[in-house]
């Protein structure tokens, strides 16, 4: 037997993977491998489900996709004995007739060991108690005569997988994830690895997915903590990234002494990061040729559009104004101004004959009633129906800019201004929208294709929103001040607050009445959007699902305790349990 390894060069691979492109990723993965072969890696780490891309959904339970997923693994396992490093890599694994989200090393041209995921999420955007079936605890596998734990993601958000790898011999860990990118989530990840380190004694590398995979981000942004709870190793946000760390075994164990330090986009500049990432690799993976929106004159649309630009580069961005005859010069004005510091085609189509032609022929059924938003709605479905024209001519995907404020109360028009492909502000509050386009004016993310400087004019900025579907209208005449709105809905969606609370907070209780009824009532709205990014800790889609049927609505009154006096007799979970 050789004498364990004293020194160890680890890859970290965060790399992007594509949900179904197994050969892709294999060749993402093997170009991976050459880079950290070319500065002597002895191990390549690759994140959760690699092979597969996450999330698979149940795509993975395709006997042919599972298999798919196998020989990959096998084609890369007989590579390494090429004399190259092994391989650390993540992927769908059968056994005994049941599916395993796994992790498998490959080295000297075999699979050496694999590990299965214990802990299965099944909260939030995740559902894998769905599709996996949980693994045992996970003992360490043997690399170079070392002892390596290989718990997979929410395996480090308990102490019992760690637990189990201490106590079998543990000497190093190394957790593969695919966390989605949520505002601020870093800081929490780095306290529950901490956490695990203080407990297990043990060094801990977290790698992270990096990509857009439809509504989810990874972010990346891995990291490395040793056994003192210091940072040994930060890697970027938002980049795909090859990373080198050398190891050493001291006296008191094993210890990351070389690796990377990168600052991290956070808050404001991580959310528009983030919904940079989801749109490029949402357009760029689905092989679309570019991006066509409206661009209104307003803050959203601007704000998309220069999204749209540092994501794919304003060579492949269309914007179109259409207007009408409730459309403000100054809207005509702001939006050529922003296309133009954007530099981007810019088209001008205005809807009168096909709003005027669908009023001409609804007119008899029409006859005698007031005006009102059914005309209103006209305006914006032929402003869909025009985009989505021009995506189905020239093959660009139709991009839909509604705030997440909006699509809470349903202050957006089915099969109009909800056409599009995808969104990349579902996810942002308006006072948010407020902030990412200010904060862009001034700054740009690393890679952006985007020019630097001002690229939304401030009058788009200052100027009170509105939709201008009627002569001088506001947002504000249908609907709170965004500052309120945005305060009660975070309420209602992200902390599911009873109203009672709210009010005692000082809001206004019909006004929480009437967003929590609109919101619920725009739940079928919803049901029908486009995907969009999600950067809070509830989006509208895989975090929030609500009935579209409901009739219940809280009715403000304080929280109230279980009549005692008719409770079952004896503890808790009794219709489990035999009754003397």
């Amino acid at each position: 037997m050789p004498a364990p390894a004293n020194r160890l060069v680890i890859a970290l691979a965060q790399i992007p993977s594509i949900v179904g492109d197994i050969d892709g990723n294999l060749k993402r993965l093997r170009e991976a491998r050459a880079e950290a072969a070319a500065f002597g890696a002895d191990l390549v780490m690759a994140p959760e489900l690699y092979l597969s891309g996450y999330p698979p959904e149940d795509l993975v339970l395709k006997p042919a996709f599972q298999e798919a997923c196998r020989r990959a693994c096998e084609r890369m396992a007989r590579e390494t004995a090429d004399g190259g490093p092994a391989v650390l890599v993540g992927l769908p694994w059968v056994e005994s007739g049941a599916l395993y989200n796994s992790a498998a090393l490959l080295a000297g041209g075999r699979i050496e060991s694999v590990r299965f995921k214990v802990d299965l999420p099944n909260y939030g955007v995740f559902d894998e108690k769905r599709v996996f079936r949980p693994g045992p605890d996970p003992g360490p596998l043997v690399f170079s005569g070392v002892r390596i734990g290989v718990p997979i993601c929410e395996d480090i958000w308990t102490p019992d997988p760690i637990e189990c790898i201490v106590e079998t011999g543990g000497e190093i860990v190394l957790a593969p994830n695919a966390s989605p990118y949520e505002r601020d989530k870093l800081g929490i990840r780095l306290g529950i690895a901490k956490a695990r380190v203080a407990e297990s004694g043990l060094p801990l590398v977290y790698l992270n997915q990096v990509g857009g995979q439809d509504e989810l981000v990874f972010e990346g942004a891995s990291f490395v903590v040793n056994s003192d709870g210091s940072l040994a190793a930060q890697l970027p946000a938002f980049r795909p990234v090859v990373a080198r760390t050398v190891w050493e075994r001291g006296e008191h164990g094993w210890r990351c002494v070389e690796g990377p330090r990168e600052p991290v986009e956070q808050g404001d500049e991580g959310d528009y990061a983030a919904c940079v990432l989801g749109l490029r690799d949402y357009v760029n993976d689905n092989r679309f040729p570019g991006i066509v929106l409206g661009l209104s004159g307003g803050i959203d649309s601007a704000l998309c559009a220069a999204m749209a630009v540092d994501a794919i580069g304003p060579e492949r961005v269309h914007a179109v104004m259409l207007p009408y005859r409730f459309t403000a010069e100054q809207s005509l004005r702001d939006a050529a101004a922003c296309a133009k510091a954007l530099g981007i085609r810019y088209d001008v189509v205005p809807i009168a004959e096909p709003v005027e032609g669908v009023e001409h022929a609804l007119a008899p059924m029409f006859a005698g009633r007031p005006r009102g938003v059914a005309e209103e709605n006209i305006q914006s479905r032929a402003r869909g129906l025009i985009l989505m024209s021009i995506s189905n001519k020239f093959g660009a995907m139709v991009v839909t800019t509604g705030n997440k404020s909006e699509m809470s109360v349903g202050y957006a028009t089915l099969y109009g201004d909800m056409n599009g492909g995808f969104n990349p502000i579902k996810d942002v509050y308006k006072t948010e929208v407020f902030r990412l386009a200010e904060l862009r004016n001034r700054w740009k993310p690393v890679g952006a294709k985007g020019p630097a400087g001002i690229v939304i004019p401030p009058e788009i900025i200052a100027r009170p929103p509105t939709a201008e579907l009627r002569e001088n209208q506001k947002d504000q005449d249908s609907l709170p001040p965004y500052p309120t709105l945005d305060a009660i809905l975070y309420r209602l969606v992200e902390k599911e607050m009873r109203l009672s609370d709210i009010v005692a907070e000082g809001f206004d209780p019909e006004t929480v009445r009437r967003i929590e009824g609109l919101l619920y009532l725009a739940e079928y709205k919803r049901r029908q959007s486009a995907p969009g990014v999600k950067v809070g800790s509830k989006n509208f889609g895989r975090d929030r699902r609500y009935p579209i049927v409901n009739r219940f609505h809280d009715s403000v009154l304080p929280a109230q305790t279980p009549d005692a006096s008719i409770a079952p007799r004896g503890a808790q979970g009794t219709s489990e349990r035999f009754e003397d």
